[in-house]
């Protein structure tokens, strides 16, 4: 059974830096196509970026340039280091995996099988 668990959201001034983690089990991060996606009431989940098996990475352009996704084989962990945050970074940020995609999908929402629970990203201006 798949399980992510999303952790490393908090609170930060704009300017400021977070770095989340998605500790997955029931897959191997290295083998999907994995993801972080963030969503604000009242709006659509939102792809920020994601990575394929080959460490290809595609990344929302409003993050592209601050926003970096790595993956550590040996803790079977995804990560998304955060920088220079803005306000409009505020979000539930969520890991996503999924086992196969085509291009036009690896930041939609509804290519992704498998979710975490979420973990709040507060950036106060």
């Amino acid at each position: 059974q798949v399980a992510l668990v999303e952790s490393g959201g908090g609170s930060v001034q704009a300017g400021g830096s977070l770095r989340l983690s998605c500790a997955a089990s029931g897959l191997t991060v290295s083998t999907y196509y994995m993801a972080w996606f963030r969503q604000v009431p009242g709006k659509e989940r939102e792809g920020v970026g994601s990575i394929d098996r080959g460490g290809s990475t595609r990344y929302a352009d409003s993050v592209a340039g601050r926003f970096t996704i790595s993956r550590n084989y040996a803790r079977n962990t995804l990560y998304l280091q955060m920088n220079r945050l803005k306000p409009e970074d505020t979000g539930v940020y969520y890991c996503a995996a999924a086992w196969t995609l085509s291009q036009t999908q690896r930041l939609q929402a509804a290519g992704y099988r498998d979710w975490g629970r979420g973990t709040q990203v507060t950036v106060s201006s």
